[in-house]
């Protein structure tokens, strides 16, 4: 009987755990329900003057009607904050230097080396100089943004998790989101410098010009066939860190790579995709089958969920009294400006300049004053500013950030260097890019083009007359010509009793580089050098890429002919082809000869799979080409490992890759002419150097006891794209996080592919045949799991299977009114017309 009653008071527990469970997860389930975005309905708004219409796609794309442009900026914020708060909350606390209000001292080390900058100081004194237009410009979004995060019926999720409140959205945020690009596109420029001054003070000047090459034969830039390259004599010797020191054995116990790869790069397997980004590209009426130039355009960035774009289109009547449509991205949380994308008559994509844009310029105190330093022939005074950072549960901590006319000061590897940043300069944001809005013809695009306050880019265009051209928008330094014979240039640190001088003021937009309408009908720019001519200077070597990828672009395209269409052209961000990597494919079979695989069977089942695993393209399935791309960087890590030690001791993102991509073409120049003086320690021959190579990699790659066959490219590159939060809270990643799909693709291809870095978007289209665009990107609209949006555009991205440019039939209608009293009168652009009535052959009336 006793047990019977123990039975049943064990069951009605177990019942009522249960119960309170399935309660629990149904208030979680409301509460995340509470917190999505409207996507049907009326609501009114005191921020508009007129009524805006958002007509969603089954995508959850939007299509915003409004009679004005500003009634389309609230109405932008009001959907960045509904579907997209806590990433727009994200970057502004990252330019600002924020993030440990949220996270706690895990983000302390960003926060104080993003406030050194104090950008959010800075971002008041823009706004006090800003015009008075684009200020109301940009409150209209900031209204919207605010009123859209209060409709939401529970605040957005992530701020539950944390248990933390959303604070209002303010004008100088949206500059913030700018800064937090700054550090996105040209953070790694400090770490540049520190690694080619370690250099610097490591070699003679012969040696330092064979390792830090100013151009390889890789490069394919606009203006030539290829750059130039001066004789470069071999030096007799190598420097003396030259070599890895003590590399561990061949062995399961091998240490990783020198490289510390942000892409979770498997031990002694190389960096794999440096995130070094992007592609674009432009063929001219010329060359298409409609007579429009063709724009192409694949932005390269850390990939996670939410993605970093918001993809939208949108149709206005302008102050002229013309109907405007507008497709494209915008970036969550910035002004909101079309970033790339199509106004109907001009095309226009980015990519990353990767010129010369900070300068360390290396300061010692004044011996008079000891309240001021000097640099060079200059004395500086110096303004400490006392800087609070929140952090959570934990005491604010106080930062003296010390200032100059220069820049901030920060003390590295015990020298004091001004860090001076053109992110620091009154040019470096502005609301410019609403004009690119109204540009007609290409030749309007590119002179607006180079007035943008933007980081810094390659600008590539096309419009509806079939004309192209290229420029760089953002601001360039204004840099005085280098000296005869200097031994240093701003490349380089610059040290204080030296005779080289910093950047002073911003280059005018007339003196900008451009092209327009090349020969060839071609235009591309893949992060590598884009000039062989005397303009080169003009930008600067900020890291470019080695060349390789915009070389294989380039003969791609070429290869298109005549009568190309939309779907050719996008189809060349989908070129895997191992072209660079075949390279030393062919280095690795001719070491492999019979001799070098005579009883030792992993080597020649290493040589087995270089031949019979190889499909000529980064393939999911390959373990060839995992092998010859991975045989290239462990001889990088056999030849620069003690100097990369060594950097990582100055900066954890300094190394020898850093100071240069270029070091493929110079150790190819090594092997090819195998001088004994640059022979590394340790080794009798170049030969015995190459194979220790293949060995370390293969016993690192077989480690796990799993056969080399088995280590396929796949295996390697597997997508590892996720939500921020789940780095403070990893059990949420099976809810918050993209499936872990094998990716195909890799650095020196167009098709750019990392665990956690690629293609952030892939876009073609052709100015007024919007309507043929395609598109798609590895996320959805929506950063909200219950949302159907939350990963509806990952499966075309990960095919790369082209979707629609533009919305498509309306699911979803929500009506956005202004207050009672306060309707405009300015007309609405038709339902029917233009958007709606365009055909498949476009319209030269957007």
């Amino acid at each position: 009987m006793g047990t019977a009653r123990t039975r049943r008071w064990g069951t009605g527990v177990a019942l009522v755990l249960a119960t309170l469970l399935l309660l629990a997860w149904c208030l979680i389930w409301l509460y995340l329900r509470a917190s999505l975005p409207q996507l049907d309905g009326v609501r009114q708004a005191a921020g508009l003057a007129g009524v805006v219409t958002v007509a969603r796609d089954a995508r959850g794309v939007p299509l915003l009607t409004a009679a004005s442009r500003a009634d389309l900026a609230y109405a932008t914020g009001f959907l960045h904050a509904q579907e997209r708060f806590f990433q727009m909350d994200l970057m502004r606390r990252a330019g600002a230097g924020e993030l440990a209000e949220l996270f706690g001292a895990r983000a302390l080390a960003p926060d104080r080396s993003h406030r050194l900058h104090r950008f959010r100081a800075r971002a008041e004194a823009m706004l006090a100089r800003m015009p008075a237009d684009d200020r109301a410009f940009l409150e209209r979004y900031v209204a919207g943004v605010n009123d859209g995060l209060g409709a939401l019926t529970a605040r957005p999720f992530e701020y539950a998790l944390l248990g933390a409140a959303p604070r209002p959205w303010q004008a100088a945020d949206s500059l913030l989101v700018g800064w937090a690009m700054y550090f996105d596109l040209q953070g790694m420029q400090e770490p540049r410098k520190l690694a080619r001054g370690w250099v610097a003070d490591h070699t003679d000047a012969a040696q330092r010009a064979f390792l830090l090459p100013a151009a390889s034969a890789f490069d394919a830039p606009l203006d030539a066939e290829s750059v130039a390259l001066p004789p470069m004599p071999l030096p007799p010797t190598a420097p003396a860190w030259w070599g890895a020191g003590a590399l561990p054995a061949p062995s399961a116990a091998g240490g990783a790579g020198a490289l510390r790869s942000a892409m979770g790069a498997m031990p002694g397997d190389g960096d794999g995709t440096a995130a070094v980004g992007s592609n674009n590209w432009v063929l001219a009426g010329s060359r298409s089958a409609s007579g429009r130039a063709i724009v192409s355009n694949d932005m390269h960035l850390g990939l996670q969920l939410p993605v970093t774009w918001y993809r939208l289109a949108m149709q206005f009547v302008d102050a002229g009294g013309q109907p405007r449509r507008l497709a494209g991205l915008t970036l969550p949380g910035a002004p909101p400006l079309l970033t790339v994308g199509s106004n109907g008559r001009v095309a226009w994509g980015y990519t990353n300049a990767y010129g010369d844009f900070l300068d360390l310029v290396e300061v010692a105190v004044d011996p008079a004053d000891a309240s001021r330093v000097r640099a060079a022939s200059r004395s500086l005074q110096v303004v400490v500013t006392l800087e609070t950072i929140v952090v959570k549960g934990a005491p604010a901590e106080r930062l003296a950030v010390r200032e100059t006319d220069l820049g901030p000061l920060r003390s590295i590897d015990g020298r004091t260097y001004a860090v001076h940043w053109i992110a620091h300069h009154p040019a470096a944001l502005n609301l410019r890019l609403r004009q690119l809005e109204s540009a007609d013809t290409l030749a309007q695009a590119l002179q607006v083009a180079a007035g943008v306050g933007v980081p810094a880019q390659n600008f590539v265009a096309g419009d509806a007359a079939g004309h192209i051209g290229w420029t760089i928008t953002g601001p360039l330094p204004r840099r005085a010509p280098a000296a005869p014979g200097a031994l240093r240039d701003a490349s380089f640190p610059l040290l204080h009793d030296g005779a080289a001088t910093s950047w002073d003021g911003v280059l005018a937009p007339s003196d900008y580089p451009a092209l327009s309408d090349p020969a060839g009908g071609q235009l591309s720019t893949a992060n590598s050098r884009q000039l062989a001519g005397p303009q080169a200077a003009l930008i600067g070597d900020g890291g470019f890429d080695l060349g390789a990828r915009n070389g294989q672009a380039r003969d791609a395209l070429r290869a298109l002919g005549a009568g190309a269409d939309v779907a050719s052209v996008y189809g060349v961000m989908l070129d895997d082809r191992a072209v660079f990597a075949e390279r030393w494919r062919r280095r690795a079979l001719a070491l492999l000869d019979s001799a070098a695989i005579e009883g030792h069977p992993l080597r020649a089942e290493f040589a087995r799979l270089l031949r019979d695993s190889w499909s000529g393209h980064a393939s999911v399935d390959s373990s060839g080409y995992r092998l010859a791309r991975g045989f290239m960087w462990a001889l990088h890590e056999q030849a620069y490992g003690r100097a990369n030690a060594a950097l990582a001791a100055i900066d954890p993102r300094a190394d020898m890759h850093g100071a240069s991509a270029r070091w493929p073409a110079v150790m190819e120049r090594l092997l090819d002419e195998q001088p004994p003086g640059w022979l590394p320690a340790g080794y009798g021959s170049w030969r015995a150097f190459e194979l220790a190579a293949v060995d370390r990699l293969a016993a690192r790659l077989t480690a796990d006891g799993a056969p080399l066959a088995a280590a396929t490219w796949g295996r390697r590159n597997t997508a590892a794209i996720a939500h921020p939060i789940t780095v403070a809270l990893p059990i949420l990643r099976p809810w918050l996080a993209a499936p872990p799909d094998q990716l195909p693709g890799d650095a020196h291809m167009p098709r750019v592919a990392g665990s956690k870095f690629g293609q952030s978007e892939r876009m073609t289209v052709s100015p007024g045949l919007e309507e043929q665009g395609v598109f798609n990107m590895p996320g959805g609209q929506s950063g909200h799991p219950l949302s159907p949006y939350f990963m509806a555009d990952h499966a075309d991205w990960l095919a790369g299977r082209p979707g629609p440019l533009l919305p498509g039939p309306a699911v979803h209608r929500l009506r956005l009114e202004p207050a009672a009293g306060r309707i405009a009168r300015a007309p609405m652009p038709s339902a029917r017309a233009p958007y709606l009535t365009l055909s498949r052959k476009g319209s030269d009336v957007p």
